[in-house]
């Protein structure tokens, strides 16, 4: 099984699917990420006026990610971050359909089309529409996954809410996930902050209990084919 990880920003890779990303890489698979957005720019009143350094920082933030969780280095399109409205809906689909077409895997995850934050709601339609079922297709399974600080920031009921349907027993790997994070120490908050490092271990606490292990990371299942 070859996993590609579809994210708006760096860090939602992480912080949506980082244990598991991690177990799959421990268990010998090859795991692939695809960060859109830059992630850093949303201050400025352009993309270009942005702070590049910081822009800088968060990629180079996201390839340390990555090797402490044992997957490949991520790719990254460079979207402008919370900005995606602003960008036609095809171009965002081409550049993931391209990835799906060069590591042909056969499961993605990606954002929850109902997360608050638009880049998210707009990646998980990209995602979904790059990897319909049509002949020859590679990706047999698409899971959409929570992030503290979107996911659970939707409070209206205009919005389908995130309904976890599959589990990942990440016991073994929420260390990893959590060391990840702190390659991201400028995007994390402290508690009780959904973001902050004690607050996510409470989270895949609290899901594995649901499923009676220690830890589990979430899933909502979009589409699979067996």
């Amino acid at each position: 099984m070859t996993v590609l990880v579809v994210a708006a920003h760096p860090d939602d890779e992480v912080l949506g699917a980082g244990a598991t990303m991690a177990r799959f890489a421990s268990e010998g698979r090859a795991v692939h990420s695809l960060i859109l957005g830059e992630g850093a720019t949303s201050r400025a009143d352009r993309q270009a006026d942005g702070d590049q350094a910081e822009v800088a920082a968060l990629a180079e933030a996201s390839r340390e990610a990555a090797a402490r969780l044992g997957t490949a280095p991520p790719v990254h399109a460079g979207f402008p971050d919370n900005r995606f409205d602003h960008v036609d809906l095809l171009d965002i689909v081409k550049v993931v359909a391209e990835q799906v077409a060069r590591v042909r895997p056969t499961l993605v995850l990606t954002h929850h089309i109902g997360d608050l934050n638009i880049d998210h709601e707009l990646t998980a339609r990209a995602a979904i529409t790059a990897t319909r079922p049509e002949p020859g297709q590679s990706v047999r399974t698409v899971l959409s996954f929570e992030v503290p600080s979107a996911t659970g920031w939707n409070f209206t009921a205009a919005r389908p809410p995130f309904a976890a349907t599959t589990f990942f027993d990440v016991t073994d790997t929420l260390a990893a996930k959590l060391h990840a994070l702190e390659a991201y120490a400028d995007e994390l908050r402290p508690f009780p902050h959904a973001r902050s490092l004690e607050a996510i271990s409470a989270g895949a606490a609290r899901w594995g209990s649901m499923v009676g292990v220690a830890a589990a990371e979430p899933f909502e299942l979009v589409r699979t084919v067996r």
